[in-house]
């Protein structure tokens, strides 16, 4: 669901630019009463925050088929971060990914960035969060109910998400997707997508809850502590490690729903974007893109994905938890002042 410069203009990305700023902001604000009240449990977030943005980067290389659309889909993970991390350093880590994955990829367009934080990481943090998950599992939890409430945040959040792309292609105006065949296509085909993230999501946090239960946000202590926590930041590093570099060969090739949407309409998901500033954005992107479309140079080989993969997941883990120890650190610095 990576939007690209074309199906918005300059008003609509530098909105949503402001938006998605002023709710990272906030975030860091958030974490800084975080390292108020504990210092210790801030600091023990870096490593993990690291990790998992490696695993939600590489879980985003494995497009699944949907069958009988000639479809794709793929794991957002917002609302995986945000019950594993809490929902201001799940939005910070996931901006990350959106970040790199912009930067050194190619994929999501630079104008867009603002879009594709609030569309994919805005939703699942915050909604699927506060909303859907703290009010189902904070009074009682079970597996029954983290696995229900994965599935249901990860479906409403992405049915948002895709909701806000036809809006926000709407209101842009320089496209020629009608709104309501757009519409028609993007929700029920990220309804199968949502579902899809929702057991996914389920099974990893039911695998969390089994194990180290407390590192799940709004659970608590509790008995259910079978592994050490350095145990389980090996265990999802080596899966991040698994699936970038060998599971993700096995991606489908389908366009994914968002491609497939403006393909099904417009005939074509390769939409171009006129003007200096779409120019310069994709003249930045040029420079930064070293590894496009995942692979390594022009040509498309196993080993160039797999390399990217691995690459990507290490590049991933490194600038989230360079940015989690910057924000500590600054926090740390301001407490002491105090």
């Amino acid at each position: 669901m990576h939007m690209s410069d074309a199906l918005i203009n300059p008003a609509v990305a530098g909105t949503m630019l402001v938006l998605s700023a002023t709710a990272a902001a906030v975030s860091v604000k958030k974490i800084h009463g975080e390292s108020l009240d504990s210092q210790e449990s801030v600091a023990r977030k870096i490593p993990l925050m690291g990790v998992m943005s490696a695993f939600v980067f590489a879980a985003q290389m494995l497009n699944f088929t949907i069958p009988g659309t000639g479809s794709s889909g793929h794991l957002c993970g917002g609302m995986l971060l945000s019950v594993m991390l809490g929902p201001w350093c799940g939005f910070l880590s996931m901006i990350s990914v959106l970040l790199l994955q912009c930067l050194f990829f190619a994929d999501g367009g630079l104008l867009a960035l603002g879009c594709n934080v609030w569309n994919m990481a805005f939703y699942g943090c915050f909604v699927g969060s506060f909303l859907i998950w703290k009010p189902m599992v904070s009074a009682k939890v079970s597996k029954t109910r983290i696995m229900a409430a994965s599935i249901i945040a990860c479906v409403l959040t992405l049915q948002m998400g895709a909701f806000s792309v036809t809006l926000e292609t709407l209101i842009s105006g320089i496209t020629e997707l009608p709104f309501k065949f757009f519409v028609g296509a993007m929700q029920p085909i990220h309804l199968a997508i949502g579902a899809v993230e929702g057991l996914v999501t389920g099974a990893v946090l039911c695998f969390i809850y089994e194990t180290r239960s407390e590192l799940l946000w709004g659970v608590g202590s509790s008995k259910n502590s079978r592994m050490t926590v350095p145990s389980i930041l090996i265990v999802l590093a080596i899966c991040a490690a698994v699936m970038g570099g060998g599971i993700s060969l096995l991606a489908s090739e389908n366009p994914d729903g968002l491609e497939w949407s403006m393909e099904k309409i417009a005939g074509t998901s390769e939409l171009e974007s006129e003007g200096l500033l779409f120019e310069k954005a994709a003249g930045i992107q040029d420079m930064t893109s070293v590894m496009p479309d995942y692979n390594i140079g022009e040509e498309e080989t196993a080993a160039g994905k797999s390399a990217s993969g691995l690459l990507g997941s290490l590049m991933v883990f490194a600038f989230t938890a360079g940015v989690a120890v910057l924000v500590r650190n600054k926090n740390k610095n301001k407490s002491e002042e105090k």
